[in-house]
């Protein structure tokens, strides 16, 4: 038997490629219905071989579907073209799942050996193919079980109020959904809302009940919206969908497949500054309970590759109970490695310039300086309106958080950006940096603001077991700010008694989460 066929159904033309034991037994399979003739499978169906051989990946039968039109078939309602001169949208989708469902997908359970329950039967696709997946999970979830959207076409009028009206779709169903971060990132049509309007429709999901643990949701550093990033998340989704499944024989049932930990709630991305000229790698959680009418408290925190898995966490954790934390987001500002701190990197951006005569204890130059004000405006600038655009965000109530040297940083953005954030958290901050000059700075600041010219809380903690002269820079911080509560600043002082430079992070968390997320600060 020839284990990739081409044969026509009912006018409609399908490719089928056939697991590697097929011809050998009698066992039933899984089926993925696969949009655009299986191009995603085609592209990769050596390294999927390989994948079945090696008992990597349950075995299963690809089926792609031909389109005699996508830009009809695979819309779920009709609607006008993108930019004038484009092909408008025949929204022809619900017939094509109905056809999918009720004449194609009998023919291939009566002419193969398939595993016809919908738990082992998925439909996938990439772009359009996602989004008319999508809908097959809101309108055929009866006979799909499993559904499959890479660079779902989100951004296709109508589908947020769709999902808005609609209860989510059946919690037993398995969801997968990827996107890449530079999707639609420059266009000039509807299509520029791709990667926000993806977020919002698994996020709204969540918030509508449908089961955490069935849903997968990858944002693809960096990735783009064409086959070579479909394809890879193709074979994510294959892992995802079917990890557990496993083809039947008598006795015997394969292992399933194992995968990287990813923490609940989170989302990854890369951003390029056009202020630093640098590339940036953005952490975000973003909590399962509903924001509020006025959206969800922030938390942006430097450092992001070393804080941000212990600062989500926690939040995670102390929002779970009623009684607890007010659900808020976390927003980590790191960098592209997979190091927990990148010393020159961060040397850069949280650094006024070097005096000339500034040298390390040992004598040695220090790493290039004086990057803080371009990475400021990143951050205000670029970073708060991109997250701002994507997730529901009060923007009254936001939060730096910097430790050691970017402890320095939030208090070097308070001073020239008073007004960014609501609550600046100083933690360990190097205020020894360029002998002492961030506390010159604000002795000539501070006098100068008219009364009440700033609202914003500063919070200066460190540990008791740090080096003496931090703690008394962080003591004299306080002391200063405090003089000045009339300008608007109010500051609080925390001396962690037992902890050291390090060990401080994980007990001012919680202290510092009370201030912020605290359900009486709102």
């Amino acid at each position: 038997m020839n284990r990739y066929q081409s044969v026509t159904h009912q006018y409609r033309k399908l490719s089928i490629a056939l697991p590697p034991s097929y011809e050998q037994g009698t066992e039933r399979y899984p089926v993925a219905y696969v949009q655009d003739g299986g191009e995603l499978f085609e592209a990769c169906i050596n390294y999927l071989d390989s994948l079945f051989r090696e008992g990597k990946l349950p075995e299963l039968i690809l089926v792609g579907i031909e389109t005699h039109n996508r830009n009809h078939e695979y819309t779920p309602w009709k609607a006008g073209p993108t930019l004038p001169g484009f092909p408008s949208f025949g929204g022809e989708g619900r017939a094509y799942v109905d056809e999918l469902a009720d004449s194609i997908k009998p023919y291939i359970d009566a002419s193969y050996r398939t595993l016809p329950s919908k738990q082992h039967t998925a439909i996938m696709g990439g772009s359009f193919g996602g989004l008319i997946s999508m809908f097959a999970a809101y309108w055929r979830p009866d006979t799909f079980g499993l559904i499959g959207m890479l660079s779902t076409s989100c951004w296709y009028e109508g589908v947020l109020s769709f999902v808005e009206e609609q209860a989510a779709p059946a919690s037993e169903l398995r969801l997968y959904m990827s996107v890449g971060s530079a999707e639609g990132l420059y266009k000039q049509s509807i299509q520029q809302h791709m990667v926000p309007n993806n977020v919002a429709v698994q996020r709204r999901w969540l918030e509508k009940g449908f089961p955490s643990e069935q849903l997968r949701f990858e944002l693809d550093a960096g990735g783009t919206h064409d086959g070579l990033f479909m394809t890879r998340r193709f074979i994510d989704a294959l892992h995802w969908l079917y990890g557990s499944t496993a083809a039947v024989t008598e006795g015997h049932v394969q292992s399933p497949t194992a995968s990287r930990y990813t923490q609940p709630g989170t989302d990854t991305f890369t951003v390029m500054s056009k202020h630093t000229g640098r590339v940036y790698r953005i952490f975000v959680y973003v909590p399962v309970k509903p924001a509020s009418e006025d959206g969800y408290p922030i938390l942006y925190a430097l450092d992001g590759n070393a804080y941000f898995g212990s600062l989500s966490e926690a939040m995670r954790m102390q929002s779970r109970h009623p009684l607890g934390l007010e659900p808020g987001m976390i927003v980590g500002i790191g960098y592209d490695s997979d190091e927990p701190f990148v010393a020159d990197r961060r040397f850069y951006d949280f650094t006024t310039l070097a005096h000339a005569d500034s040298m390390r204890p040992d004598g040695t130059p220090w790493p290039e300086t004086g990057g803080a004000e371009a990475f400021l405006r990143f951050i205000v600038g670029e970073l708060q309106p991109l997250i701002e655009a994507r997730y529901p965000v009060n923007a009254k109530r936001r939060a730096l958080f910097g430790h050691s040297l970017g402890g320095l940083f939030a208090l070097f953005a308070l001073k020239e950006m008073p007004g960014a954030f609501h609550t600046y958290i100083a933690g360990s901050p190097s205020i020894w940096w360029n002998k002492q000059a961030i506390m010159h700075e604000y002795r000539e600041w501070l006098p100068a603001l008219n009364q009440e010219a700033v609202q914003a809380r500063v919070v200066l903690s460190i540990g008791g077991e740090e080096k003496a002269g931090m703690i008394e820079d962080a003591g004299h911080m306080h002391e200063l700010l405090h003089s000045f509560a009339d300008k608007g600043l109010h500051s609080s002082y925390d001396l962690i008694e037992g902890e050291g430079h390090v060990s401080v992070i994980h007990p001012m968390i919680s202290r510092m989460f009370r201030v912020i997320f605290g359900k009486s600060n709102g």
